[in-house]
This record gives structure tokens, sequence and C-alpha cells, in this order.
């Protein structure tokens, strides 16, 4: 659960912090929990919002996009696992640089599984928006990457 926050607010003390809200709230909310699924979904759910609040209060900004801008970046050839693992720490590296929106949204998506819809939920933003963030996000990340010289 540290992780989950950490991905979204970036820094692992204010993760600590959100995390400690988080076992407080479950443990106050604990009588609602009506197991529709499992306890930790459940507490996962309490630690994304709590990071998302905690993203709020530092006063987030999401841009509302009209139109459609997806773009795919194609796909290469699988590489051994060493390789694979250094591009995951990498990746990770360069997210921290990501501002807090595009992080957010890419670590719901790629880190957390959430779909387009349930981030717009989740965020208070259209499905769209979320998509477009991610590209956004995606985008930002190669051109970290690409300054580093590790282009994946």
């Amino acid at each position: 659960m540290l992780n989950v926050a950490f991905r979204i607010v970036g820094d692992i003390a204010e993760a600590e912090d959100v995390l400690q809200e988080a076992f407080l709230d479950a443990f106050n909310k604990l009588k609602d929990f009506r197991q529709e699924t499992t306890f930790g979904l459940w507490l996962k759910q309490i630690v994304v919002n709590r990071s998302i609040n905690q993203l709020r209060k530092r006063k987030m900004e999401l841009i509302e996009l009209d139109g459609n801008h997806l773009e795919d970046i194609p796909d290469e050839e699988p590489a051994d696992d060493d390789e694979i693992q250094y591009q995951v720490t990498m990746v990770k590296e360069a997210m921290k640089q990501l501002p807090d929106g595009y992080r957010v949204v890419i670590s719901l998506y790629l880190l957390e599984g959430y779909d387009h819809e349930e981030i717009g939920q989740i965020l208070n933003i259209s499905e769209n928006t979320s998509r477009t963030q991610f590209l956004r996000a995606k985008r930002k990340l190669m051109e970290i990457l690409s300054r580093k010289g590790k282009v994946i």
C-alpha cells in the first residue's frame, strides 16, 4: 500500500502520512466494509483516494481538453529479462520527474490497472481528459528518457 501512495504523491514521507491516514480511515469505517470485494482492494481504494486528496491539497491541476488527441507509440521487440528490469527502473525514475497530474494518471493506468473511465471518476475529470493526460505523460516520459540517453 505504501508503494501505491508513493507512486501517486511522489514523496516517501508524504506517502507514509497518507498511508497512516488511510489506515485510520479504514479502521474507522470497518463496519462499512460489505465484503462485496476483497479487503485488500477496499483498503487500496482508500489509499488511492487519500493520495489523490493529498495531491489536491497541493492544488494539482488537470487540464480539461476538447477533442481527441490519441497517439500510439509503436511496439518494439521484447528484450531479455535483465534489459526489461533495467528499463522498468529507468521509467520509474523518470516518472518521478513528471508533473503531479501526469504522474497520477499514468500511475493509476499503468501500475494500478485502472481504466480511463475509473480514473476519470476518481479524479473527477472526463474519460477523454484521462486519456489525454496519459498520452501527454507518455510523451513527456519519452522526452525525459531520451534526454538521459535512455530511449526505450
